[in-house]
């Protein structure tokens, strides 16, 4: 499972245009209209206690990263929903984080005009991804 070549550029651009806007990434959409990722990131989003990523389509790499996310909070007891999202879902969030092999988990704190506060979940994710790191199986 690798990141076509061909979608580098269209998601430098996708980041380019957003950092004109004075935004720091860009939610990129599938063919259908739906989230797939950022322009460097697999994204994560809570509602109500629940946590959703968008739903592996090939459309996007899903990383090993966002892999270890899942499997650390399904050790917690913690569901992850991988399912269709749309931007008004983001829109809706109550919290929203980024997962990369550079970044590991970064808060976000602003799409479009909602703003979000980094919130005990994108906390305990960050928690679990650095015990884990730290740890014999590591």
């Amino acid at each position: 499972n690798a990141k076509a070549g061909c979608l580098y550029p269209n998601n430098a651009r996708m980041l380019a245009e957003a950092m004109a806007r004075g935004f720091g990434n860009a939610l990129v959409a599938d063919a259908m209209g739906n989230v797939a990722e950022t322009a460097t990131a697999n994204v994560f989003m809570v509602r109500d206690g629940e946590i959703f990523t968008p739903i592996p389509n090939g459309t996007f790499l899903a990383g090993i990263t966002r892999s270890r996310h899942i499997s650390n909070l399904a050790a917690e007891g913690m569901a992850v929903h991988e399912t269709v999202l749309t931007f008004d879902d983001f829109r809706a969030a109550d919290e929203v984080f980024l997962s990369g092999n550079l970044m590991k988990v970064t808060p976000v704190s602003r799409f479009d005009d909602v703003e979000y506060e980094i919130g005990p979940i994108t906390r305990r994710v960050r928690e679990l991804y650095w015990d884990w790191a730290r740890s014999a199986n590591g």
